[in-house]
């Protein structure tokens, strides 16, 4: 790409910085959240840096750590979307993976969706669905479309730029600032006006309140942008006594455990999966200390003397209160992600009729969402973790109240339902269930180059030091997961199609409707993985010595991938 244009990365980063600043603007719990989440992570880090030794963080580095963002967004109608699809490519996200949230059983929402990324070492994304009104009855449908037909999110301004883009491979700085302008003070700025009262009460009392909030205002608002957490355990027990849900006892002693199973779980693994600043050989120094008591028992009296402070007075602003679970895996295992919330606050909105009469009322949509992320699972272990989640969905519906009533017990019941994954990364590559990033080492290279190599098992390798591996972070979303945050959000438990017939989305109904492909994110981890075997062993001279359709298949894998982002 010329120079004159802006680099997309940047861009990237520029966009998020000013969506979140303006959604702290709009939503003041969302900012203390950020700073609930900042005192987290610098306990977690000052943890890491007693087990250890030599391990640090600044505060800009944590500042950028933690500056990670990803969103949602609900969009109307297919030229809508065409458009947000083009507005995204300018920043160098592409869509990623199709979701059909019309198709999760009890949980189902009148949405599908795709999320905007990078294809590689994404720090940010969107997760951006559509609503299909032939969802509803014909007559539902009707009043839907006809509603959303005037709508115009997207100004001549933004269109010229994000066609220019399109055109030229890119904007100058001066007309990228202008289409971030255009994305805070118009497409994604919540203005509390909607339209037709009516409808809006009709889909909500429905148990539509998704379509609701789509069809009857006049942006695409965001309803979350997420930061992501170094322990969503601590995080989410951390807010829920700075909401006033907790007694300072009871956070004293669950923040305790976490910081607990923290030590032990926190490898070297670990640090590689959430701190990318550090190279494996840095990790790999470090001394590791015996856990003390009383250090821990210090973390949590900082850490609550720090959520006590009057800016964390979270119980004084207005909240819906916090949610009870976390959505995902329990916190042993690390595969995928964990999300939860703040639930969805109950906000003013004008409605402005077509008679210019206006109607004062509330609507409930924006909720404050955590993640914390872990490695890409395999096709097998996707299949194993739907398994393990049916499981656990099962334990929660026969004992709704185990949560509130022991939350201890509730935890390890929930873990108990995913004991047959493993619990760490060696041991999750050895079953095959997640994807990993292979590299020959210095010590690997001099053993080949001396002879003295008389293996291939990767296992082998990596335990003589001759090889050494990263779990690949997954950076998509889990569609059950999202749903459950919708449904505690709004307090609808999905519902069912109204049409006459349901009809069946696929991937393609959103490709023609947006013009571009949808990236399919298995590629992407498959290729990676494969990739990074090929170069190992090649640079290990071992890879004559690899089974020839086994070797077939990582190259195929490599070209899928390849092939994808274009290279």
């Amino acid at each position: 790409m010329s120079t004159r244009f802006a680099n997309k990365t940047e861009m990237q980063n520029l966009l998020f910085a000013e969506l979140s600043k303006m959604f702290g603007q709009e939503v003041p719990l969302y900012d203390k959240s950020l700073l609930v989440n900042k005192a987290c992570n610098q306990t977690v880090c000052g943890l890491l840096a007693q087990k250890y030794q030599g391990f640090e963080i600044s505060e800009s580095q944590l500042d950028r750590t933690s500056g990670e963002r990803h969103g949602a967004i609900r969009i109307g109608k297919p030229e809508e979307y065409r458009w947000i699809a083009k507005y995204f490519a300018a920043f160098g996200l592409q869509p990623h993976n199709f979701y059909d949230m019309t198709n999760l059983g009890g949980k189902s929402q009148p949405v599908i969706a795709t999320a905007f990324r990078s294809p590689l070492n994404p720090e940010h994304r969107i997760f951006t669905s559509l609503l299909v009104p032939d969802y509803f009855d014909l007559q539902t449908q009707q009043r839907v479309e006809s509603l959303l037909a005037p709508r115009k999110v997207f100004s001549t301004r933004a269109k010229e730029l994000v066609s220019k883009s399109e055109r030229e491979g890119g904007l100058s700085w001066d007309d990228a600032r202008a289409l971030i302008h255009e994305g805070t003070t118009r497409i994604f700025k919540w203005t509390g006006k909607a339209r037709d009262h009516q409808l809006y009460q009709e889909l909500s009392k429905a148990g539509f309140k998704i379509a609701a909030d789509i069809a009857c205002f006049e942006s695409h608002h965001l309803n979350h942008l997420t930061p992501n957490t170094f322990c969503m355990d601590l995080y989410t027990t951390a807010m829920k006594f700075c909401m006033g849900e907790l007694a300072p006892e009871v956070f004293a002693t669950r923040a305790q455990r976490v910081l607990e199973f923290l030590w032990g779980f926190a490898d070297r693994d670990y640090l590689k999966l959430h701190f990318k600043r550090l190279s494996a050989e840095v990790i790999a120094s470090y001394p590791v200390e015996i856990a003390s008591g009383a250090k821990l028992a210090e973390a949590v009296e900082a850490l609550q003397r720090r959520l006590q402070q009057p800016d964390l007075a979270l119980g004084q602003l207005k909240h819906s209160g916090f949610k009870d679970f976390t959505e995902g895996p329990p916190a042993d295992t690390p595969v995928l992600l964990r999300q939860d919330s703040y639930k969805a606050l109950t906000e003013p909105v004008r409605f402005v009729e077509a008679d210019e009469t206006i109607t004062a009322a509330t609507h409930t949509a924006r909720f404050g969402e955590i993640e914390q992320r872990f490695y890409a699972t395999t096709p097998k272990g996707r299949m194993l973790y739907d398994q393990c989640l049916a499981t656990a969905e099962k334990l929660r519906d026969a004992e709704p109240d185990l949560i509130k009533r022991d939350y201890a017990a509730y935890q390890s019941a929930y873990a108990g339902c995913f004991a047959s994954f493993p619990k760490t990364l060696s041991g999750l590559l050895e079953q095959g269930l997640v994807y990993g990033h292979y590299a020959a080492t210095a010590k690997g290279v001099e053993s080949a180059r001396q002879q003295l190599l008389h293996t291939t098992d990767l296992s082998e390798l990596v335990r003589h030091g001759c090889v050494q591996v990263e779990g690949l972070r997954y950076e998509d979303f889990l569609p059950f997961s999202a749903a459950g945050i919708f449904a505690s959000n709004l307090g609808q438990y999905g519902t069912k199609s109204t049409a006459a017939n349901k009809p069946v989305y696929t991937r393609q109904t959103l490709e023609e409707i947006m013009g571009t492909k949808v990236i399919d994110p298995n590629v992407t981890y498959a290729g990676l993985h494969a990739q990074s075997l090929l170069q190992t062993y090649s640079e290990l001279g071992q890879l004559a010595n690899i089974a020839l359709e086994e070797r077939n298949q990582w190259e195929q894998a490599a070209a899928a991938h390849r092939a994808v982002i274009g290279g």
